[in-house]
């Protein structure tokens, strides 16, 4: 029978009896796979009942849905979580030590979700929690990803990358939901058929693809509401060819479907060729589609065919433009298998479409070639030609005679499909991540925009999700605070802030010491276990964890270490706080100057740990494949956070917000969502250096930067970018890193000298480390610094994020009033 309440006697017979029926073990027999499958199959039984129950309610009442459509989602194990926000914590642990079974151990064999990359589909995790947590009805809609990104090696200090197999054993808290299933089509030609004298467009020819949803069950903190993630994998609607399998053909006969369940192999699939574009395209669309497909079909359930009532019933949010083609694929679907002409299906689409930007970077915003386009999806480029030419002509009529202002605001325009000008003419909503990244969209990226349809243009700060990132990954933490302010702030997390006078007793500090002692000496022990390495938890914890990209400024930070080991060397009088740099990233497979980086600074770990007077001071780590479950051990145990990206690029950042709540100290340009920390913490508790916004992009107009005026005037800045090609780094091979180097001097094929200006804000950023140094020797002094983050981190809250999303753009009822 199946159990049906949770407390610590019905879990321990719900996880016997798993073991029992499906494996046919003992407790003592089973292995931790097996007792991990039966652990998390009772979690999902206790899930499911509430899942059962908020699915009908919701049905009942009818109410607006929000369809959050994002190409990643950075889940991160879910056992633990599941656990918290059931509020059944205690139950399990206790009915786990009962059986004698270590928890920590088990929860270690559930697989990390290839799902996601970096920020920006950990924000869209963190999003779903809180939906759930304030009783939204929402579903997440992605990509089952069969292989993830990549799973990163380090090989002689250079990044390999390895299929992430996250899916061999299974994933214990899908579903395949097959009867909504669904075929999407690719190729082929459109005829345009009258009937009634009435154009129809008929789509003949193409080739077919499966659409099958597997559904994850997203529950709330200590609420009934359970939201879903939907996850489509791609299927050939074709079986093996037995005609060509007994011809000895085996190739062949499994060709057409090798090629069709490609679209869900893996995550961002390298695109500097154009069949990798391709491929990217068909990705884009397939999961649209195919979300579309099962929003309408929802719809129509529950609402009638009454479709000018679909804007009332749903929101559907693009998160980046990865997703802006299901914007010409709703009006595909309203007008040729609904029947809706152009302009009912066009107002419809423009009052149910919101679009978040993510970035100011221009090639991270989408764009396809118009061939590819025609070539794989016929229909939808006759309807984005036709977006077009309608927008077009109304900004003629805003900018009449403009041209070039028009064609680029245009959505089609020198041969390129821009989807995000796509996805700022047909949404209601366009905002930004942070209150910075909402002025530059509107003064610079979007500009003319702004100036036409300003009404459509705001900015929500970004969030993280307190459950995960403090309650989950440091339950001491969460102790001490719930001792000291009681247990609101879980529901209302900007009641941290009652935190702010214990930053002056001193036996709430060496507690608060204590616990990050704790944490740094577990995160000690991870990187022995998994690397080997010895990390002293004595010395300064320094961590930068972020996907690596050159505006990110990773070099920023490992050219600054190879200056203080210059120092060390040098100066026999010159010392510093023992620190730790750790740097947790994945450069894209195709990036070439990103893995570059990675293997100076795996360089410069090795060229430390030789020398026996540096190493006293300096320690470089590289952690290997950086995921959440990393993520969950290291930033709990930094106490400096870097910050680094060049003012203006980071939209926001959510690991700034992260590192903060544990009461790591950033070290940071003013940028994306550092400029609100600041604001929260005050000046006297952060550390700003570097250019600000407005002068970075002033430089970039002006284009009369020259790094090499601070090469040939700045000492420690020569000497340290001449080691990267003098052999002092490579002694087998000193031109290992001369592409980097003239990047940063000189610049590649046409392009400025070091871009992301690394040269022009190091002597500001030696100062601030200065600083932080200084002040770290202060013990006290730090920790108030340290108490103070932590205790103005609540508004960083995702729940805060979503509340504002909520009341702003997208209007959703409670389900729980």
């Amino acid at each position: 029978m199946p159990t049906t309440s949770f407390d610590k006697e019905s879990i321990k017979a719900s996880i016997i009896g798993k073991l029992q029926r499906y494996n046919g073990r003992t407790i003592q027999e089973a292995t931790q796979q097996q007792i991990y499958k039966a652990l998390a199959t009772t979690v999902r039984d206790q899930i499911m009942q509430k899942y059962l129950i908020s699915r009908e309610e919701r049905k009942a009442n009818k109410s607006k849905r929000l369809y959050y459509l994002s190409v990643e989602f950075l889940m991160g194990r879910s056992m633990y979580c599941n656990m918290l926000n059931l509020v059944s914590t205690d139950a399990y642990r206790e009915a786990l030590a009962d059986l004698g079974i270590d928890i920590d151990a088990i929860l270690k064999e559930e697989p990390e979700p290839g799902l996601g990359n970096g920020g920006l589909g950990r924000l869209a995790a963190c999003f779903l929690d809180s939906l759930s947590s304030l009783d939204l009805p929402a579903m997440g809609c992605t990509i089952r990803y069969e292989y993830g990104l990549f799973r990163q090696k380090i090989v002689d200090g250079q990044q390999v990358e390895l299929p992430d197999s996250w899916l061999d054993n299974g994933n214990s808290w899908e579903m395949a939901v097959m009867e909504d299933a669904c075929e999407v089509h690719f190729n082929g030609h459109v005829d345009a058929v009258e009937v009634d004298g009435v154009t129809k467009y008929v789509h003949r020819d193409y080739n077919t693809v499966e659409a099958v949803p597997y559904d994850m069950p997203i529950v709330g903190y200590d609420t009934a509401t359970v939201n879903t993630l939907r996850m489509w994998s791609a299927r050939s609607p074709k079986r093996i060819d037995l005609n060509s399998f007994g011809q000895g053909k085996y190739v062949q006969a499994v060709e057409e479907i090798e090629l069709a369940e490609t679209i869900s192999k893996v995550l961002y699939p390298e695109d500097n060729h154009y069949e990798g574009k391709m491929l990217r395209l068909k990705q884009q669309y397939f999961f649209t589609s195919a979300t579309l497909q099962y929003i309408l079909k929802d719809f129509k359930k529950l609402h009638g065919n009454d479709f000018s009532k679909l804007p009332e019933k749903v929101c559907i949010h693009i998160n980046d433009t990865h997703p802006g083609v299901a914007i010409p694929e709703m009006m595909r679907l309203l007008m040729d298998e609904e029947g809706l002409g152009w302009d009912e299906a066009s107002a419809i689409v423009q009052k149910t479409f919101a679009y978040t930007n993510h970035t100011i970077m221009a090639e991270a915003l989408e764009k396809w070639p118009e061939a590819m386009m025609q070539q794989l999806l016929p229909r939808l480029y006759q309807i984005i030609e036709e977006i077009n030419r309608r927008f077009c002509a109304r900004l003629w009529n805003e900018f009449p005679g403009q041209w070039e202002r028009i064609g680029q605001m245009a959505v089609i325009s020198y041969g390129q499909i821009h989807i995000a000008n796509l996805c700022i003419a047909m949404s209601f909503s366009v905002n930004g991540v942070s209150m910075l990244h909402g002025e530059i969209l509107k003064d610079e990226t979007f500009h003319d925009f702004n100036l036409v349809m300003p009404e459509k243009f705001t900015a929500i700060t970004n969030g993280i999700t307190h459950r995960r990132w403090l309650m989950s990954c440091n339950p001491e933490l969460t102790s001490l605070i719930k001792e000291s302010i009681g247990t609101d702030w879980i529901k209302d997390p900007e009641q941290l802030e009652k935190l702010m006078p214990f930053a002056n007793d001193p036996a709430f500090r060496e507690k608060f010491a204590e616990i990050k002692l704790h944490n740094k000496q577990r995160l000690a022990k991870l990187v022995k276990d998994r690397q080997g390495i010895d990390v002293d938890p004595t010395f300064m914890f320094d961590a930068q964890s972020k996907r690596l990209h050159e505006y990110k400024r990773q070099m920023l930070n490992a050219l600054h270490i190879l200056v203080l080991y210059n120092r060390i060397v040098s100066d026999e009088s010159f010392t510093m706080e023992p620190r730790v740099f750790f740097f947790g990233a994945k450069a894209s497979p195709g990036y070439y100057r990103a893995k570059q980086i990675i293997r100076f600074i795996n360089a410069l770990s090795n060229l430390i740990a030789k020398h026996p007077r540096a190493r006293k001071y300096l320690q470089v780590v590289f952690l290997e494949n950086y995921d959440v479950s990393t993520a969950e051990i290291l930033i709990p145990a930094a106490e400096v956070s870097e910050q680094l990206s060049t003012a203006s690029k980071e939209a926001s950042g959510t690991g700034n917000m992260k590192y903060m709540m544990y009461g790591a100290v950033t070290i940071c340009t003013m940028d994306g969502a550092n400029v609100e920390i600041s604001q929260q913490v005050g000046m006297d508790n952060i550390y700003i250096f570097g250019m600000r916004s407005d002068t970075v992009r002033d430089m970039y107009r002006e284009r009369n930067y020259n790094p090499m005026q601070i090469y040939e005037t700045n000492q420690e800045i020569r000497q340290a970018l001449t080691q990267m090609i003098d052999g002092t780094l490579f002694p087998n091979n000193a031109t290992v890193l001369q592409e980097l180097y003239h990047s940063l001097l000189i610049g590649d094929y046409g392009n400025m000298a070091d871009p992301y200006f690394v040269l022009k804000d190091f002597g500001s950023y030696s100062m601030a480390q200065r600083r932080l140094n200084a002040d770290y020797a202060d013990r006290e002094k730090w920790l108030k610094m340290a108490i103070t983050n932590t205790a103005m981190s609540g508004v960083f809250s995702s729940d805060r994020t979503i509340r504002e999303y909520n009341s702003t753009i997208w209007h959703l009822d409670p389900m729980h009033k």
